[in-house]
C-alpha cells in the first residue's frame, strides 16, 4: 500500500480534510449552545421545581441528539469518502465549501425547532428543520459525485465502496441520504417531517 502511494505521488486531500474536521468540530459543539440553564426564581427553588424545569427543555435535548448524530453520520461519511480521494482541484473545494456551509447552518434550524416543537407551529418548524437536511443531503450528494471522479481518486480506491453511494445519490435519493432523525417527532403534528431524512444507516 505504501509504495502505491508512493507511486501516486504525495496525497493532495490533507488541508481539505483538516479544514473539514474542524468546521464539522464547530457544527457539533455549536449544538449544544441550545441547551439552556432553567430560567426560574432562584429563591424558594426546590430540587422538584427544578427537576421539572429541566425535564421541560426535552425539545432541546431531543434537538441536539438528532441533530448531533446526523453530522457525525456525516462526517463518518465525509472522512471515508475523501479516504479514497489522492488529488484535489477547484470543483471538489467549492462542492465540499458548500456542503460545509451548509453544515455551520444546522445548530439554526435545529435552536428553531427545539423552540417551537411544542407550540402550534411544530409543523413549520419541523418542516423548516427537515428542509435544512435536505439541502444538507443535495449538497452531500453533490460532493460525492466532485470527489468520485476517476482522475481523483487513489489508485486503491474501493470500487465497491465508490459505487455505492453514486448509485444511492441516484433518482433523487439525497433525499433520503441520511439516519430517520426525524422519526421522535409527533406524527401527529407532522407525520411527513421524517421522509426526507429515511435509509442512510438501513442502506450502508
Amino acid at each position: 500500500m505504501q509504495t502505491q502511494i508512493e507511486s501516486q505521488g504525495e496525497k493532495e486531500t490533507g488541508r481539505l480534510e483538516a479544514f473539514s474536521d474542524g468546521v464539522f468540530a464547530i457544527a457539533i459543539t455549536l449544538l449544544v449552545l441550545e441547551l439552556k440553564v432553567p430560567s426560574m426564581p432562584l429563591a424558594g427553588a426546590t430540587s422538584a421545581s427544578l427537576a421539572k424545569a429541566l425535564f421541560q427543555l426535552w425539545p432541546s435535548y431531543l434537538a441536539l441528539v438528532t441533530s448531533f448524530f446526523t453530522v457525525l453520520i456525516m462526517w463518518m461519511h465525509h472522512h471515508a469518502i475523501l479516504r479514497n480521494v489522492h488529488r484535489t482541484d477547484s470543483r471538489l473545494h467549492f462542492s465540499n465549501g458548500c456542503l460545509l456551509l451548509l453544515i455551520t447552518f444546522v445548530p439554526y434550524p435545529t435552536s428553531v425547532l427545539a423552540a417551537y416543537l411544542q407550540t402550534p407551529a411544530a409543523k413549520m418548524a419541523a418542516a423548516f428543520y427537515a428542509g435544512s437536511f435536505v439541502l444538507v443531503a443535495i449538497s452531500f450528494s453533490i460532493f460525492i459525485y466532485g470527489a468520485f471522479r476517476p482522475h481523483l481518486l487513489s489508485k486503491n480506491a474501493s470500487a465497491k465502496f465508490i459505487l455505492k453511494p453514486r448509485t444511492a445519490a441516484t433518482a433523487w435519493d439525497p433525499l433520503s441520504i441520511f439516519s430517520p432523525h426525524l422519526l421522535p417527532l409527533s406524527t401527529r403534528d407532522c407525520p411527513w417531517a421524517s421522509a426526507p431524512c429515511y435509509g442512510f444507516i438501513g442502506r450502508r
